[in-house]
């Protein structure tokens, strides 16, 4: 029953999408038809078929030991401090608990490091190019939006200078598309940062989230394209854009750049979790606040915050995901909690959720990590608009104007990707196994 929910909530997404479109005449029903159709394709190959689910096995466990190896570095500066609970150090130390600082953050330079030196023996590149011949040819949107999609199956806010030269000629639709296919996945850079946080707690999570940024990105340019239609002519209509990127000279500038790069991606989200946390902190004081007085003058208590009133927002979009309802008020609660609070509070909230049992049923805990795998937060909005009009500053004015519409095709875009898996999730299927 529940897998009929999470399929008919797919439409029921696109719907609402359709509801709010800048010009429904104008909607390509081909980027709908192909990029569902690519979706359910890859879902049961992850989800139904032996050699899928074989192979996102293997692949979860060649992250867990890239993991592993990633921590001896963080182990040799940070000591007891970057042990994981539970663990043992090599001289019988013991581990000290969990500290975001000193476990959580290391892998994203290790990652970041890695991804440089992919980048460097053309590995991504290739891939990249893969994946946006696929998109152009069957969903038939431009070569520059197509380039974006794929390379934000591999990278953050930094796949736009893939498309770098072809920024300044973009239509807005397009504009729209690029922030939307960034904030509607993930860095794998951060997805260890994921992987490390749920591990304990979820033991194939790496291999759920590979997934759920492969099915993402066309759903990405589905919600896109349906919000914001193309009303123009893009320049690489129907044509193979060629990713641009600055290649380093040798392999020591590679990895120099790419642990660089690791360290200034800490520094925001460090920035981000304080302001923001900050932020909220605020917000739930004046809201108590109010609801004492509330409570004073009906003499009905009331504990109001800003996560549980956007959880009670989210709570019909929870049950559309296919969540029993028995479960569906926590998860609506992460689902408000990252728009807000960022991904990482509200992976955080996923894992003490699963280790304190609250979850009733183990679909729950596997359709909220797809819903949650994704950018699409206030503070993540604010930064990819940023990033490409730093790249294009003439386009910053229409970059504004499309923001808002563009984080609103994120979030369905990920509310889809749950659908999507929510519905070939079966008793067998359940954590890949």
């Amino acid at each position: 029953m529940q897998n009929l929910v999470s399929f008919s909530g797919i439409f029921v997404l696109m719907a609402l999408a359709w509801a709010f479109s800048t010009d429904r005449r104008r909607i390509n029903g081909r980027v709908i038809v192909w990029g569902t159709a690519i979706q359910l394709l890859l879902a049961v190959f992850v989800f139904a078929a032996p050699p899928g689910r074989d192979f996102f096995l293997l692949l979860n466990k060649a992250v867990v030991q890239i993991l592993d190896a990633a921590s001896a570095g963080s182990r040799f500066v940070f000591g007891r401090l970057a042990l994981p609970p539970g663990e043992t150090g090599p001289g019988g130390e013991t581990s000290l608990g969990f500290f975001l600082a000193f476990q959580g953050f290391p892998p994203i330079i290790f990652f970041s490091a890695l991804i440089a030196l992919l980048y460097y023996f053309n590995v991504l590149p290739w891939l990249i190019r893969g994946f946006a011949y696929v998109f152009t040819k069957l969903m038939r949107v431009s070569g520059a939006e197509s380039l974006a999609a794929a390379g934000n199956i591999f990278v953050g806010v930094e796949s736009a200078l893939t498309v770098k030269p072809y920024l300044r000629e973009m239509t807005r639709s397009e504009l729209c598309t690029i922030l939307t296919v960034g904030m509607a996945t993930v860095a794998s850079n951060v997805m260890a940062l994921y992987v490390f946080t749920l591990r304990p707690v979820f033991s194939n999570i790496a291999g759920h989230l590979i997934s759920a940024s492969l099915l993402s990105a066309p759903a990405a340019l589905v919600m896109a394209k349906i919000l914001h239609p193309e009303s123009g002519r893009p320049l690489t209509l129907g044509v193979q854009a060629q990713p641009y990127y600055e290649r380093e000279r040798n392999v020591f500038e590679a990895i120099i750049n790419g642990a660089n790069a690791g360290v200034k991606m800490i520094l925001g989200i460090v920035a981000l979790l304080i302001a923001v946390l900050g932020l909220i902190g605020l917000a739930d004081a004046v809201l108590g606040r109010l609801g004492v007085w509330t409570g004073t003058l009906t003499g009905i208590e009331a504990h109001w915050s800003l996560a549980g009133l956007l959880g009670v927002l989210c709570y019909p979009f929870a049950l559309l995901l296919g969540v029993p309802p028995v479960d569906a008020l926590h998860v609506a609660r992460m689902l408000g909690e990252r728009l807000i609070a960022t991904e990482v509070v509200a992976y955080q909230d996923l894992a003490s959720t699963v280790e304190a049992g609250l979850f009733l049923e183990p679909r729950s805990a596997v359709v909220a990590s797809y819903a949650l795998c994704g950018f699409a937060h206030l503070a993540s909005m604010a930064i990819f608009v940023g990033g490409v009009a730093a790249l294009a500053p003439e386009r910053t004015r229409d970059l504004t104007e499309v923001a808002v519409r563009a984080l609103a095709a994120a979030t369905l875009a990920c509310l889809m990707t749950a659908c999507v898996a929510g519905t070939f999730l079966t008793g067998s299927s359940i954590l890949l196994g």
